[in-house]
């Protein structure tokens, strides 16, 4: 009787290690139809991958089995949205060995996240991303032309990154970049906003964007039937924006659940994400 508690205790410890490595390291791939009455029609069936919060995180060798789910994609885009490292545990080497793939594979747009600012190493890792021909977004918009059409990336830094205003809420810094970029008079009519900030979503909605990527909170960390994500940064438990798709007046917005961990280290009904959005012209 003792050997058989044993073996079942045994077991029991085996699948639990299975499973919460499953959870942490197994990719799941997010499909996404995007059906957006302003979209300009040469940009119908457009597909974008969509990634954040790696957090230097590696997976199997040189990322490879990220990169084949990446490239199986055939995207026209790819957008990643911060946390390309992590602040306490920074392992270069494995952000750019992703980054060092995926170039190759479409043109890759990145906005910073709070752990660019932490790490104190953006500098350093900026340079290397152009360097790798990323396209970085810092308080900045740049037109994607497909056909007859255009459509505006438009990037923002993390609220972290703003030094001039150290009193502000993430709000407020949030729609003064936002206002200062839209200023500039590049005035488009389709409108696509990579911000890491998913909880900043009504900032984005007023400020008449179409659709935005966001990153930042992880899915939640842990995930409830019913209940949906836990914990997540800046919205404490149970945030109301942790995963997928989200609509506030004439703007959507994608959340990412992110590939990587930070301080919480294990992810529960929650496996790493790839999201693929595909673009559709609504009649």
């Amino acid at each position: 009787m003792k050997k058989k508690k044993l073996f079942i205790l045994l077991i029991t410890l085996i699948t639990i290690i299975i499973f919460l490595f499953i959870q942490n390291n197994f990719i799941s791939i997010t499909n996404i139809e995007l059906e957006l009455s302003t979209l300009p029609r040469s940009f119908d069936g457009f597909k974008i991958v969509h990634l954040s919060d790696l957090h230097s995180k590696k997976f199997s060798n040189n990322q490879q089995s990220l990169v084949f789910k990446i490239n199986k994609a055939k995207p026209n885009l790819i957008l990643f949205t911060g946390d390309l490292v992590d602040s306490k545990h920074y392992v270069e080497e494995n952000s750019l060995m992703l980054i060092k793939e995926i170039v190759k594979i479409a043109p890759v747009y990145f906005v910073t996240g709070n752990h660019e600012k932490w790490s104190g190493n953006f500098h350093d890792l900026e340079q290397k991303l152009i360097e790798q021909d990323v396209k970085i977004l810092r308080n900045d918009s740049v037109k994607i032309k497909k056909g007859e059409d255009e459509i505006q990336l438009i990037g923002i830094d993390d609220p972290s990154f703003n030094d001039d205003m150290p009193y502000a809420d993430d709000n407020s810094i949030a729609t003064r970049e936002l206002e200062k970029v839209l200023a500039k008079g590049n005035q488009s009519t389709f409108n696509v906003l990579l911000s890491h900030r998913p909880e900043l979503f009504s900032t984005y909605a007023n400020s008449d964007i179409d659709l935005t990527f966001s990153g930042h909170a992880h899915g939640g960390q842990i995930r409830l039937p019913f209940i949906g994500g836990v914990i997540s940064p800046n919205q404490g438990f149970f945030p109301k924006y942790t995963n997928g798709k989200y609509t506030q007046k004439n703007s959507v917005m994608i959340v990412n659940r992110g590939l990587g961990n930070s301080i919480i280290p294990q992810r529960i009904f929650n496996r790493p994400e790839i999201i693929i959005a595909t673009l559709k012209k609504s009649s």
